[in-house]
């Protein structure tokens, strides 16, 4: 499965609308902590199934929605559930406390 990119034109359909929890990594290519956790993110893609979404989104070439939910650093996770941030989480962690954290907010 692993994680999938959205972007500002799929932002509305591919998280927002989404039937189940979707967790997006807002990230960039120049972001070292985001380089750290993205290997974390396709494994718990994974380990979650059908449970939750995993998706990237790159604010260098997407800002509107960065800049729509309010993300200053990167990387900034943000779990959607019925189209609504549920959670949110800045900076990089080891995969058992990301792990923990979308456990927590599903």
């Amino acid at each position: 499965m692993g994680t999938s990119p959205v972007t500002d034109a799929t932002f509305e359909m591919d998280v927002i609308k989404s039937d189940t929890p979707v967790v997006v990594d807002f990230w960039a290519e120049w972001c070292g902590p985001c380089k750290q956790i993205g290997p974390s993110l396709e494994e718990l893609s994974a380990e979650f199934g059908d449970r939750v979404k995993i998706v990237k989104l790159n604010v260098d070439e997407n800002p509107n929605a960065a800049s729509k939910f309010g993300v200053r650093g990167i990387p900034t996770l943000l779990v959607f559930k019925d189209g609504k941030v549920a959670s949110s989480k800045v900076g990089a962690a080891p995969k058992s406390a990301l792990q923990n954290w979308i456990e927590s907010a599903l």
